[in-house]
């Protein structure tokens, strides 16, 4: 795979085939299902019904594959390479990016199916007599095994492409880009505008409705705590609050409106976990943990590749294949906003990151509620929760809350949890259908980051007062058909990609090049000096104007002469200066060097007083994967030339090696 072209030049942010194009398609399916909700939701159900049953083996056997490699790129030596150059730093420390993490894939899940799903597995499990303590232990396993690592697999597959290919190779960071390996070019016509568009309608009614329904939990919570009135003008006034608040947060930026509510939502989940842990039953919550995890892990194989095919079973259509196809649909949306916050880690410690610790802070959760709630009604003979859940899974968590002390200070608590993770999805939803109408920019105008927070809103209240959510929820798990075809094709592209960026990190390490000391050797005096030296950016500014530019028009020159494309370019910042030489289909050379700010070594004399005095430059080479963190401040001519040589006998070397593979 050669190096992506640049996008073509846009005069403004705004995709105008995409934008005009989403919002066409929203309003017409939007108008048919609130027009003939009834009609629509038959279609579709039927539509739905006949995925799960002719493609239920596919939506199975792609989760598996899914999770495997994404296992198999952390562990093996593809996880040491960056998702952006290789001097790229995280734009977030870790705890705010597990915030992020956490709210953007299934926060708002947790605190809906938190104590519901394992009640329910308990209460009527696929297999064996329900009630008993088999079936508390299969109905913590089942939980386990549908928010377990298979959710965050598909999320991480999703993030991981794109991440690699904008921060890697410059392309857009839009769902198109996960299309490069198989029509190249391409995507930045009419074939990339169409995968954007469904992107975009994926991300709006997924989220939208999430917000339909999810109005709906807060409103029955509202009038169980508080006896709020339930009915559509209460709901719709929750759905313009909610919107309202992430109109503000999708505003504020990633920065400050995104990352503080997440920050908060982890806060007060941590929270909440913690005062249940406590005043419930303790150690049995903790020996459960251990349990429901050994017994996840033991079983993961099994569960994984389960169809009930002898003994065919619909609740396998109606949970297991429901939940994949859901996390399938969504993963364009979080996908893509993890891909947005993951800029500069490597894909090991993204793949940790994403699959193991949001993992193994959902299946705690799960633990805590889940098993808190099997032990009120198995041994304390609590009914009140299982009816509640059987009526209305909504009043769940708070009929469990209930029952514990402090239950209105706990149910408040959930009850902010609750709107914050909807502020949270709604901005960071918000956000990603900005960017894909934006072509991957997220320095776009107020306007449009409100106009599809506004819209987002706007959907959900629409379709709740027309009857038109359940269609549109099941449409989008129909959608999950087909993306996961396109997912799996994009993972192939992805390897062959990771593949060729191996092969050039090998060839730059093995290629025998005699040592550059040998043939420009540097006085041990001149040597010493330059060590000591601490430039500041005009001596390395008036390096690279005498040298560097120097040595780079002499090899440019030369290579003109042999009929080769090449130019010398810096930008007006003088921010670097940069040899690059075009290769046709080949991968392209560029050798770079940048003025690089440093802290000053304590053990340097003098007054340091000014910042401008308390910092000193290097000059560093770059090629195109990233900084190789070496400085050439100091050196001759010719040693430039030497090294500007050798870097591009290297990539000579790893074209070869790509070519005879």
């Amino acid at each position: 795979m050669s190096d992506a072209p640049a996008s073509p030049q846009k005069k403004h942010v705004l995709n105008l085939p995409v934008f005009c194009g989403a919002t066409a398609l929203i309003l017409a399916i939007v108008g048919y299902t609130a027009l003939f909700p009834d009609v629509a939701a038959s279609q579709i159900s039927e539509l739905q019904s006949s995925i799960i049953t002719n493609a239920g083996w596919f939506y199975v056997l792609a989760v598996a594959l899914i999770l495997m490699l994404v296992a198999y790129l952390g562990l093996s030596r593809y996880g040491e390479i960056k998702l952006g150059p290789d001097h790229a730093d995280p734009d977030f420390s870790y705890g705010s990016w597990f915030a992020m993490l956490f709210s953007a894939g299934m926060g708002i899940g947790l605190m809906f199916f938190g104590v519901a799903e394992p009640v329910m597995h308990f209460m009527s499990p696929p297999v064996g007599d329900s009630g008993t303590i088999e079936a508390a232990r299969e109905a913590m396993k089942l939980t386990f095994f549908h928010w377990g690592l298979h959710a965050w697999a598909i999320y991480a597959i999703v993030a991981l492409i794109l991440a690699f290919f904008c921060y890697r190779h410059g392309l857009p960071l839009t769902l198109r880009s996960a299309l490069y390996p198989l029509i190249g070019d391409r995507i930045y016509g009419w074939a990339g505008h169409a995968v954007d568009i469904f992107a975009i309608l994926g991300t709006v009614f997924g989220v939208a409705t999430s917000l339909g329904y999810g109005v709906l939990q807060v409103n029955a919570g509202l009038n169980y705590l508080f006896d709020v009135a339930v009915g559509t003008d209460t709901q719709v006034m929750l759905i313009i609050g909610i919107t309202a608040l992430a109109t503000l947060s999708v505003v504020s930026g990633l920065d400050k409106g995104i990352r503080r509510l997440s920050e908060l939502n982890l806060g007060l989940a941590l929270l909440l976990m913690a005062l249940i842990l406590v005043m419930g039953p303790t150690v049995l919550l903790l020996q459960a943990f251990v349990q429901n995890t050994g017994s996840y892990i033991g079983d993961i194989v099994e569960k994984t590749f389960n169809l009930y095919a002898y003994e065919p079973k619909t609740w396998l259509g109606g949970w297991t294949l429901l939940y994949w196809g859901w996390w399938i649909s969504w993963s364009p949306f979080v996908g893509m906003f993890i891909a947005r916050i993951s800029r500069g880690r490597t894909i090991r410690e993204f793949v940790s990151g994403v699959l193991f610790v949001p993992a193994g802070f959902t299946l705690a959760w799960m633990t805590v509620f889940g098993n808190s709630a099997i032990e009120m009604i198995y041994h304390q003979g609590l009914t009140t929760i299982s009816e509640a859940i059987s009526q209305d899974a909504s009043l769940a968590l708070f009929v469990f809350l209930e029952q514990f002390p402090f239950s209105e200070v706990l149910s408040t608590i959930a009850m902010l949890m609750v709107v914050v993770f909807f502020v949270t999805s709604a901005d960071s939803g918000s956000m990603v259908v900005d960017m894909l109408a934006s072509g991957g920019n997220d320095k776009t105008p107020l306007w449009q980051r409100i106009y599809w927070a506004a819209s987002i809103g706007l959907v959900a209240v629409v379709l709740l007062m027309a009857g038109g959510l359940s269609a549109l929820q099941t449409a989008t798990i129909a959608s999950a058909l087909p993306f996961s075809i396109v997912l799996l094709t994009a993972s192939y592209g992805l390897i062959k990609a990771l593949q060729v960026d191996v092969q050039k990190k090998d060839s730059l390490q093995q290629t025998n090049l005699a040592p550059r000391v040998t043939r420009n050797p540097v006085p041990w005096e001149r040597r010493l000096r330059n060590m000591m030296q601490f430039p500041r950016r005009g001596h390395v500014n008036r390096f690279i104007d005498e040298t560097i530019n120097g040595a780079m028009e002499m090899v440019a020159t030369e290579l003109r002469k042999q009929g080769v494309d090449v130019e010398v370019k810096s930008n007006s910042d003088r921010n670097w200066i940069a040899l690059r030489v075009a290769l046709g289909d080949e991968h392209d050379f560029e050798y770079q060097v940048r003025p690089r700010p440093y802290v000053r070594p304590a053990f340097v004399m003098g007054d340091t007083s000014d910042d401008d005095a308390s910092k000193y430059f290097r000059a560093e080479v770059h090629l195109t994967e990233g900084g190789q963190d070496y400085d050439i401040m100091g050196w001759s001519r010719e040693q430039v030339l030497g090294d500007i040589l050798d870097q591009y006998e290297k990539h000579l070397h790893f074209l070869h090696l790509v070519r005879e593979d």
